[in-house]
């Protein structure tokens, strides 16, 4: 082990209607996966994002963030308070804040995100660093609605988003 290897911890949820993979370091939550999606993702993601990684899955170190999700997926939740470890360009970590700050069952056009964070003109670029958000859900990039109203363009499967958003609406 070099001193710069960083040890990212794993597991899966088990609840059997949001089966999800999360990640974390000793900073914070780093990866939330998407709906029904294997390990696969996560590795993959991993390998993009950091140099150096020592994965290991250990539900101890996970599970405090599991239960805030938890705790989300069974309505019982509208928020969350726990440490992120989230790395991006200045310009992903601007628009991912901006979509921190969309209230619980309400949603946005990519546009009015883009306008909201000071690039009315950047919608596109906007759509694109809501992508790559690496913590969905947390980040709640599925509240970013199409111009017209219609459910597109996420990370995960478009029924992760659709469930995620009539979840937001039953409260």
């Amino acid at each position: 082990m070099n001193k710069e290897d960083e040890f990212i911890y794993y597991g899966r949820i088990p609840n059997p209607d949001w089966p999800i993979y999360i990640a974390v370091t000793e900073k914070g939550l780093c990866f939330v996966g998407s709906l029904g999606e294997d390990e696969k993702e996560l590795v993959d993601w991993i390998k993009k994002m950091k140099s150096t990684v020592i994965f290991e899955e250990n539900w101890s170190k996970v599970v405090s963030y599991a239960t805030q999700l938890e705790e989300y997926f069974k309505g019982e939740r509208i928020s969350f308070d726990m440490a992120i470890d989230v790395k991006g360009t200045v310009f992903q970590k601007k628009v991912w804040s901006g979509l921190s700050e969309i209230p619980y069952g309400e949603t946005i056009t990519y546009g009015g995100l883009a306008e909201k964070i000071g690039y009315p003109s950047s919608f596109r670029a906007v759509g694109t660093a809501v992508g790559k958000n690496p913590l969905l859900i947390i980040v709640p990039c599925h509240r970013v609605v199409h111009k017209n109203g219609q459910i597109s363009g996420y990370r995960g499967p478009i029924a992760m988003k659709t469930n995620l958003l009539a979840l937001e609406r039953l409260k």
